[in-house]
């Protein structure tokens, strides 16, 4: 299973990363990966409108896009656009941070998942 990370280097730059999350067949449940532990479940609402400036993530958390797409944009310019059903890691907790909008003029339902 691929998800994206988000994190920054020492100079405080953001990057992308995809990350491939090994799953072992466990016969007719199908197939899992192994268990990491988590702090909070969390869900957010954001308007249609969300155009977010430059920011850090304010914790080590999983996002799972519900609904609605965004574009993430790195702190060098490079930008990406993620859809319902996919996954990020988000760990650029210092640093620059990323910008973040809606990909479609409605509101966007994610979940967070807290990172221990």
């Amino acid at each position: 299973m691929k998800i994206t990370r988000i994190y920054s280097d020492e100079q405080g730059h953001s990057y992308f990363e995809d990350v491939e999350i090994p799953l072992e067949y466990q016969g007719a449940i199908g197939s899992l990966s192994e268990r990491f532990p988590v702090k909070i479940l969390q869900f957010r609402k954001v308007p249609a409108d969300y155009d977010y400036t430059f920011h850090c993530a304010p914790q080590r958390q999983y996002i799972v896009l519900l609904d609605g797409g965004v574009e993430i944009e790195t702190s060098l310019g490079e930008k990406r656009r993620f859809h319902t059903g996919e996954i990020l890691l988000v760990e650029d907790t210092e640093g620059r941070g990323h910008k973040t909008r809606n990909l479609e003029n409605r509101e966007r339902t994610s979940l967070f998942i807290h990172l221990d």
